[in-house]
Parts: C-alpha cells; structure tokens; sequence
C-alpha cells in the first residue's frame, strides 16, 4: 500500500482581520467581567498580555497582531466616523 505525503496549504487557513481580533477581544474581556476598553489599553501601553483574559482564546488571538497595527486599526475606525 503506497502512502503519499499530505501537503498542508497554510494560506488556505482563515485569519481573522485585526478588527474581527478586537472585536473578539473586547466580547470576552466583556463576558468575563471586565471593562474591555481599559483592559485593552492596558495591554496597547504596556504590552502585558495578563491585561487580556484567555477566555475564548483572546490572549492568543491578539498576541498574534503587533500592538502598532492594534492602534492603527483603531484610529483608522474612529477618524473614518
């Protein structure tokens, strides 16, 4: 029996856009209890990952991202209204 190796296409993985991380972000931080702005802020100065909740994976998903482009997406959103 002849056994092919499998090829994994990683750019056929889903990534979420920097908006859809914060907003994932904030839904948890809120869901836990926590006021999602100050937590966030917390973590853009400070980059202290403890300021976001592992909850739903969060502390991962926004890791992932650099801080300067989390501050980026932010202004673009709240200069665009």
């Amino acid at each position: 029996m002849e056994r092919n190796t499998i090829m994994f296409d990683a750019s056929k993985v889903e990534q979420k856009t920097t908006k859809e991380v914060l907003d994932t972000v904030y839904a948890a931080l809120e869901e836990r209890g926590y006021n999602g702005v100050d937590q966030m802020v917390g973590y853009i100065l400070s980059g202290d990952p403890s300021y976001i909740t592992s909850y739903n994976n969060a502390r991962s998903l926004i890791s992932k991202i650099d801080r300067d482009d989390l501050v980026e997406e932010i202004l673009k959103v709240y200069l665009k209204k």
